[in-house]
């Protein structure tokens, strides 16, 4: 297991991380025993970096982690989970948190503590609950070793976010293909510029990248035909200098073993695979997307409809045409009411584009188009 040397910090981990919000499932209920199988292959293959979160499998990943890492030396591997934001209204609210994620994760203290998710509201909230000083005071108690952040906002908003308080490390969205898509370049350069160790979150792109269509499959392949998709989309985003920690979110023993594998092997990535990711990136931004940026600008809609999230799940269905994927992100995580068929045209939201989308028509083309590929499956 190659592993990343944080010098800021003074310790070491593993360049693959055990991400827990996809573990496999039976049913509602997580898999015990493939799971507990992939907690052991991967402590005894060497990742001793493992994240978790408050909401993650509906509540049911922290304590299943702390069952399942409390059968190893506390001192042998580094666990991270989060504070949720949204979910502090005051002091005591974080304490009681926090106090229970002790005990859900069966510890005295968590390694990598972050503030959940921000985005510009929720780091709001952050300021005026006064939550990073709330975790310096846990951190001066010994129950967090070091503070960080997750974050889910347009790029232009992120350094206010990094320069406000001395973060030990931060954690992004970070692919080879949303540097096109999300700025995430710039994201990686001001952690880079600063110091401020980087850990990856979403290196497949929520399972996209790991299930291209078979016209960018046959790129990879021809070039070497023994590796798999997600082998490329993790290695190029683990050939960056300063990401110490790749998170994959993985639910079956195969995925690990392949995963695993990667990170046993060289991460540099030579001229001739850059150029392979490259072929492969240009193919997929050729097809037409709706060019919106997740800016929000568009919202609240007064009809309830999410409007960047429906053009996420068509943009993605557009560019990967994974018609499971996208029935999930559509149907199942947007709930009714929320989805583009609640649109009734009143034009409010493309008087507030910045970049002058026909909000109401794309709407309307999105869910034909994903209520063809997706319902009559």
């Amino acid at each position: 297991m190659k592993m990343s040397k944080l010098d800021r910090l003074g310790i070491e981990v593993s360049k693959l991380g055990f991400g827990c919000m996809r573990l496999p499932m039976k049913g509602d209920a997580i898999d015990r025993e493939q799971a507990l199988a992939m907690f052991d292959y991967a402590y005894q293959h060497g990742v001793n970096y493992y994240d978790t979160a408050w909401p993650y499998l509906g509540g049911t990943s922290e304590p299943f982690v702390g069952e399942a890492l409390s059968r190893y030396p506390r001192d042998s591997f580094f666990l991270a989970s989060k504070m949720p934001v949204w979910l502090v209204e005051s002091e005591a609210d974080f304490e009681r948190i926090f106090e229970e994620q002790l005990v859900r994760l069966k510890t005295d203290h968590i390694d990598f503590y972050l503030l959940h998710a921000l985005s510009k509201a929720r780091f709001d909230k952050v300021l005026e609950q006064g939550l990073y000083d709330l975790c310096r005071k846990k951190q001066q108690e010994g129950k967090i070793r070091y503070i960080g952040f997750s974050y889910h906002d347009p790029a232009e908003r992120f350094p206010a976010i990094v320069d406000r308080y001395p973060w030990d490390f931060a954690q992004i969205q970070y692919n080879y293909i949303d540097p096109h898509l999300l700025g995430a370049d710039q994201l990686y350069q001001t952690l880079e510029s600063r110091g401020i160790p980087c850990v990856v979150m979403e290196p497949v792109r929520g399972g996209f990248l790991s299930t291209l269509p078979e016209e960018f499959n046959a790129i990879f392949r021809e070039y070497d035909p023994d590796r798999s998709p997600a082998s490329w989309a993790l290695k190029w985003v683990a050939s960056h200098s300063n990401v110490k920690v790749t998170l994959s979110g993985m639910s079956s023993m195969e995925q690990m073993i392949d995963n695993i594998r990667t990170f046993e092997g060289d991460l540099t990535m030579t001229p001739a695979e850059e150029q392979v990711v490259d072929t492969v990136v240009r193919k997929i931004l050729d097809v037409h997307t709706v060019p919106c940026t997740g800016c929000e600008y568009c919202m609240p809609c007064p009809f309830g409809v999410d409007i960047p999230e429906v053009f996420k799940a068509y943009n993605n269905f557009k560019l990967f045409r994974n018609a499971d994927m996208t029935r999930a992100a559509y149907f199942e995580r947007l709930k009714d009411g929320f989805r583009a068929d609640s649109c009734k045209k009143c034009g409010k939201c493309m008087k507030a584009c910045p970049q002058h989308i026909q909000i109401p028509d794309m709407l309307e083309t999105a869910h034909r188009e994903i209520s063809e590929a997706c319902l009559t499956k």
